[in-house]
């Protein structure tokens, strides 16, 4: 089997963390006098950059400091709403235990900001499992742009093709796909009939082998 990489989003698949994200959007848009429904919320934030949704939330005049203090603003109210209850998704750990025994490489590619990525790898203890962790700094466009994806395989040393994605968003499997990626798509924020579009789909990483997923892929 000729080398494949393990790429993995983090929020809805390294944590089930968009419920707590949901809430602080909700919260913070309220403050700035916005009322954000559950469809603009999938079609105009999930996915992208705080840069992106901020500025196209408030127009392109605000000016960089008063975008990084909101964006600041709103992942601290994120992180004391779900601090309490953050927990890697099932089944996670054991399988980058199987990916690390198996010699697999493995990277993170999200949207999500640097102390974002932080937060979440010091709570859940993840942090040693990744060779590569690209974040919104790295990249000029978010999600479903294929930037990331295309940057992660080569921080990766592989060509795209030889990347195996996990992701949740719909923006996300678009990123991937464009990217030329494998796509297994994470049941977290998305029904299965909305992620069909994937390469495969998953509830969560429960007695997952990657030997499954080379099968279902049709990888060689």
């Amino acid at each position: 089997m000729p080398t494949f990489a393990f790429v993995f989003d983090m929020d809805g698949v390294i944590v089930d963390s968009n419920p707590y994200h949901k809430i602080a959007l909700q919260q913070f848009c309220q403050r700035l006098g916005f009322h954000l429904d559950e469809p603009a919320m999938i079609h105009h934030i999930y996915g992208r950059t705080n840069k992106e949704w901020i500025g196209n939330l408030l127009g392109s005049n605000i000016s960089p400091e008063q975008l990084r203090q909101y964006a600041t603003e709103k992942e601290l109210l994120y992180q004391e709403l779900y601090r309490a209850h953050i927990r890697p998704l099932a089944g996670l750990h054991e399988f980058l235990q199987l990916l690390v025994k198996q010699h697999i490489p493995r990277a993170i590619a999200t949207s999500a900001p640097r102390m974002n990525v932080d937060f979440t790898l010091h709570y859940t203890g993840l942090g040693s499992f990744f060779d590569v962790i690209l974040d919104e700094s790295h990249v000029q466009h978010g999600k479903p742009h294929p930037e990331i994806y295309i940057k992660t395989a080569e921080a990766l040393q592989l060509p795209p093709e030889r990347c195996i994605v996990f992701e949740d968003s719909l923006s996300g499997v678009a990123a991937a796909q464009a990217a030329g990626c494998k796509v297994v798509g994470v049941l977290t924020t998305h029904r299965a009939a909305e992620l069909a579009h994937a390469h495969m789909t998953i509830k969560d990483f429960t007695n997952l082998q990657p030997e499954q997923i080379y099968c279902q892929i049709n990888l060689s």
